[in-house]
């Protein structure tokens, strides 16, 4: 009998192949094989720790911990209603002009911290990525959520300024609240899994992902009012490309939500229907979903194309 045809000594271990039936069916599977860009509803429990680790490696050491979730947006908002609500005197143009600009203000932030926090995971997390398994979606998704953490506090100051301001909450600010936080969420995400996967190759990609926040804080309406663009460029193909701008429309679906509907606000427009912006209540609020949701499904297949890719780069 040759050495080819010799059968397998009785102490070494079989082969090692593809999970049989019984196993498949006991939940097993074979190293390196995960559900894809499902893989943060099928590991939960992973996603949750990394939350926890992100979390507690942010605050170490830190003598303020969770406060700095209110102590940027509240430096922010006083910068801002300095320079432009009294210095420039935009608070005597526009109604409750606080609760308009700090709605704005919570937007930016939450697009800055998934879209920054998104960009670095893969880099920031190179320890874990280059040396043992795990599905690469969960350091993006677990950015997200650790973003929506932050978020909270500012949501809550939000309502209790508009609450101030005579808002009381109505089926329209929920509708236009739910299709704001949804489309804020997928665009950031799908942008966000992009530039991670460009970021695991081209370290420039973060510092451009900065600059691209602060040029959306003011491609925005965020500190003005969205019919001072339209006097300035409307009718043109730069007005329509502005109010495709999903971050625009996730503004205007906030200012829908926490503004427009208080009691100073109805009063001032009464006075001067300018101050109503064009297509409101939802405006444009369908074509903000279809190009997140393209801009998701762009990033999801080019971040699904690199996983493989990451352990070399890094």
């Amino acid at each position: 009998m040759t050495a080819a045809a010799q059968p397998p000594a009785a102490d070494q271990p079989p082969a090692a192949g593809p999970p049989s039936r019984a196993e498949q069916a006991q939940g097993w599977r074979a190293p390196g094989q995960d559900a894809g860009w499902l893989n943060p509803l099928h590991e939960r429990f992973l996603l949750r720790l990394l939350v926890r680790k992100e979390l507690r490696v942010r605050y170490r050491g830190s003598m303020l911990g969770m406060l700095w979730s209110y102590v940027k947006p509240a430096v922010q908002f006083i910068v801002f209603y300095i320079a432009l609500g009294v210095f420039l005197e935009l608070n005597k143009g526009t109604p409750a002009y606080a609760v308009y600009l700090f709605s704005g203000i919570v937007v930016i932030n939450l697009f800055g911290e998934v879209f920054g926090n998104a960009t670095r995971s893969i880099t920031g997390n190179a320890p874990l990525v280059s040396k043992i398994y795990l599905p690469s979606q969960l350091f993006p998704w677990s950015s997200m959520i650790v973003a929506l953490v932050h978020f909270v506090p500012q949501l809550l100051v939000l309502v209790v300024g508009a609450l101030l301001f005579g808002w009381l909450p109505s089926p329209t600010a929920l509708v236009a609240f739910g299709l704001g936080m949804l489309i804020l969420l997928v665009f950031t995400m799908g942008l966000g899994m992009l530039a991670a996967a460009l970021n695991a190759a081209f370290r420039d990609v973060e510092n451009f992902v900065d600059l691209l926040v602060m040029v959306a804080t003011w491609l925005s309406p965020v500190l003005y009012r969205i019919t001072m663009v339209q006097e300035a460029i409307g009718g043109t193909i730069w007005w329509w490309l502005y109010q495709l701008n999903p971050l625009t429309i996730v503004v205007e679906l906030f200012h829908v939500a926490f503004w427009r509907y208080s009691p100073e606000v109805v009063e001032g427009v009464a006075q001067d229907p300018s101050l109503m912006a064009p297509g409101e209540p939802f405006g444009l609020w369908w074509a903000g979903l279809l190009i997140a949701g393209a801009t998701f499904v762009l990033g999801t297949v080019v971040f699904e194309r690199s996983t493989r890719r990451f352990a070399q780069e890094l």
